[in-house]
């Protein structure tokens, strides 16, 4: 199982960046990349982007998944051969089933954890959090609303947002439930992912950067600098605004929990 895995190039290590909607996993995996010694990670195994990241990096997506799985590797590490992903929980599951019927990286009878080693060489997991599940939560119904996920040059929302409590409450049980999920998964296969809190990567943006850093065992050059985050953070008066709405009229309990 996995032997013609082994015999080809592969990236010598690999890290997966766990997160969920609004945890500020783009901030996180954006700094990395800016290294150039990190990777370049995406959600490469989402099932709806798996054609596009194939197209763009030329590699043949119809069907093989294993052979996508060791392309997209080989395709996106960096020069000192390591390679990064990102992943939700939401589709965790998914990609878990996958992987398994390629027959590639294991069977029926292989751990999730074996399962993912199989596929990525000296996997190393890191689990982003972010303490204010509120701010996450109305984060996620603007998004929703405006589908703007992440502000990028040529691209803005479509349509305005308007604040809808029950809309904030929904992505507030979403969040709680997705968070449960990668729990249940690091609980039954005994990780424990490095955490980064997504605050404290806002209050001090070089050092958790850092810290991530230390964590793959990855050297930066003297030269080599860290810079101002490239990911432009989206909330604005607006947000605020929502929060003080929130918590004065439907949600004035969660202040005090």
């Amino acid at each position: 199982m996995g032997g013609l895995f082994h015999n080809l190039r592969h990236p010598h290590r690999c890290y997966v960046v766990c997160a969920i909607p609004r945890s500020g996993s783009n901030l996180l995996t954006d700094g990395l990349h800016a290294t150039r010694r990190a990777g370049r990670p995406k959600q490469f195994f989402l099932r709806a982007s798996v054609a596009h990241f194939a197209a763009l990096h030329g590699l043949n997506s119809s069907g093989d998944f294993a052979a996508y799985v060791r392309s997209i590797a080989r395709a996106t590490a960096t020069s000192n051969e390591v390679f990064g992903f990102k992943l939700m929980s939401w589709y965790l599951d998914d990609f878990l089933a996958r992987l398994r019927e390629t027959r590639t990286f294991g069977d029926a009878a292989t751990s999730d954890l074996d399962l993912l080693c199989n596929a990525f060489p000296r996997l190393q997991f890191m689990h982003i959090i972010r303490r204010n599940k509120l701010r996450q939560a109305l984060s996620k119904a603007r998004a929703v609303q405006t589908n703007l996920w992440k502000v990028q040059e040529g691209k803005g929302p479509q349509g305005e947002p308007r604040f809808d409590a029950n809309l904030i409450e929904q992505c507030l049980r979403e969040g709680e439930q997705q968070e449960k999920s990668w729990d249940c998964f690091f609980q039954r296969t005994g990780v424990s992912p490095f955490r980064v809190e997504y605050e404290k990567l806002c209050e001090d943006y070089e050092t958790t950067i850092r810290d991530v850093l230390d964590f793959l065992k990855i050297s930066l050059p003297r030269r080599v600098r860290i810079g101002t985050p490239v990911t432009i953070k989206q909330s604005d008066e607006t947000s605020y605004a929502w929060e003080e709405r929130f918590l004065k009229h439907h949600y004035a309990a969660f202040a005090q929990s």
